[in-house]
């Protein structure tokens, strides 16, 4: 008999020894150095593969739930959910979380719905555990960003279920999040599964835009009911391409919003007497520079490891781009292929400019006296956007228009969770029960989520989400929004085996 390792084939039993009485008494020996190495080897390889296999074990008791039967539940759920119009603004999140706790209370589950304002409800809800470790917060968001009704060719607060996929507002995001949470905790409930952590479950407003009714509330007001060591939250992806899972993205950073303004001033006049002063031309010229121009690309811990990882799983020719960023002669080259074909990809790699909105004007004959627009910027965690802001005064170069970094509450920058703890690696290795031929990716959320409040407060916090194409992603905050089912599935089975094995009871 001989066992395959990676070391080549190691025979079970020592082979005999010499002819006649002098190989009996060889046979009769001790096993030779040799051998005695080669059954040290053996058994080192059998130890490793008994700790990989316990490395999904999970609590003794802790049935398996039916995945599919949970999966048709979660649908329900989500496609329920999205007939609930949490439009923010106003918001009206207190009715999305009246709906949940509905559910949460036909099962016996008690919560709580905690407002700043009327109306603008987040919903929380605990599982005990026995103490044995910190809390694990499972979370989504309760409202949604607004829509384009004539822009969607299906009813955008319809839940409506087709063609293998649930569309409405908020199915990626974030309500598709939100009820795999749910789901799980239901799941958790029913099965009684022993816990080591508490599990909370925390639904919460104002995520699009009005944080202080939410996470902002939760954290200052309400710490106590959601104080924890790891979040699972949105902002992952599980990114398929051609119908296979490629790789699973866990956020465990993101940029931070850091909206400017550009603002003109000029002389107002009559418009059929054109002015050099014309502050809307001033504004469109700058605008032209901002909206054109690369900042540097600067590569932190997470997108270094996130593009270093990609490559190894790409095709060649996409895997040369990822390998040469940094390439003194191929760099300039290999970023602008990357801001042609990947605009993910492209944001990752630096502090970015969007210009969304130009006022200016107010009569078709009159040449106003000032003009202003927004940029959306999206900083790097470490960016100095003063320092950003002098860099754009000098790329203008107009000194009628000014450069003002805008005022009023922002998101906080935090150093990014890691990737050595018990939470990270119980999603590798749920990565690779499921979708073995991908890898697991630290990636950087270009945009913004309440992950950041939860990071400033030391917690480990991680984004997550469900597997989706590029033409999904494209649709979330845009048109006919939508969530593959199948997708969705396998996103609550990839959520369930992370879950139970950083708390759950861990088998004697």
């Amino acid at each position: 008999m001989k066992l395959k390792n990676a070391l080549g084939y190691l025979p079970l039993f020592p082979a005999k020894g010499g002819e006649g009485a002098r190989g009996e008494e060889e046979n009769q020996r001790a096993p030779s150095r040799l051998i005695q190495q080669q059954r040290r080897l053996f058994l080192t390889l059998i130890f490793g593969l008994l700790a990989e296999a316990a490395s999904f074990a999970h609590s003794s008791s802790a049935a398996v739930p039916d995945f599919a039967a949970a999966r048709d539940e979660t649908v329900r759920i989500l496609s329920d959910f999205i007939k609930v119009d949490t439009s923010n603004p106003p918001g009206n999140e207190t009715k999305g979380a009246q709906y949940l706790q509905t559910i949460l209370a036909r099962e016996g589950i008690a919560s709580e719905i905690l407002e700043l304002e009327p109306g603008r409800g987040n919903l929380v809800t605990r599982f005990k555990g026995n103490g044995k470790k910190k809390p694990l917060l499972l979370m989504g968001h309760l409202d949604v960003v607004g829509v384009e009704r004539s822009q969607w060719t299906v009813d955008p607060f319809g839940g409506i279920i087709q063609d293998g996929y649930v569309y409405g507002r908020g199915a990626s995001d974030d309500k598709g999040m939100t009820s795999v949470c749910l789901e799980i905790f239901l799941l958790l409930h029913r099965l009684k599964v022993p816990l080591e952590r508490d599990v909370i479950f925390l639904a919460e407003a104002g995520e699009e835009g009005t944080t202080h009714v939410g996470i902002d509330f939760m954290v200052a007001r309400h710490w106590n009911k959601i104080e924890c060591e790891f979040a699972l939250n949105e902002g992952g992806r599980i990114f398929a391409r051609e119908g296979q899972v490629q790789y699973v993205g866990v956020a465990t950073t993101e940029k931070v919003p850091r909206p400017i303004l550009l603002s003109a001033k000029g002389t107002s006049g009559h418009g059929s007497r054109p002015r050099p002063d014309n502050a809307i031309v001033h504004l469109a010229a700058a605008v032209a520079k901002v909206g054109t121009w690369q900042p540097p690309m600067r590569l932190n811990d997470t997108t270094r490891e996130f593009f270093s990882r990609l490559a190894k799983i790409s095709p060649p020719e996409e895997a040369f781009l990822y390998r040469h960023l940094e390439d003194p002669a191929l760099g300039a080259m290999v970023q602008e292929k990357i801001r042609r074909t990947n605009l993910g990809y492209n944001s990752m790699l630096r502090t970015s400019i969007s210009p969304t909105i130009i006022r200016g004007g107010f009569r078709n004959n009159v040449i106003p006296g000032d003009a202003l627009a927004t940029l959306d910027v999206r900083a790097l965690p470490d960016e100095d956007i003063d320092r950003f802001a002098s860099t754009l005064r000098e790329l203008i170069n107009d000194p009628a228009v000014e450069v003002v970094p805008s005022e009023g509450r922002r998101r906080p920058a935090t150093p990014p969770s890691k990737i050595d703890t018990e939470m990270f690696r119980a999603l590798e290795r749920a990565q690779q029960r499921l979708f073995p031929n991908a890898a697991t990716l630290p990636m950087m959320l270009v945009g913004a989520t309440d992950s950041a409040q939860l990071r400033a407060k030391g917690v480990q916090a991680y984004g997550l989400g469900s597997v989706s194409s590029d033409d999904d992603s494209s649709r979330v905050h845009g048109n006919d929004e939508r969530i593959s089912i199948a997708g969705l599935g396998k996103f609550l089975e990839y959520v369930w085996w992370a879950v139970v094995e950083v708390a759950g009871v861990k088998d004697n």
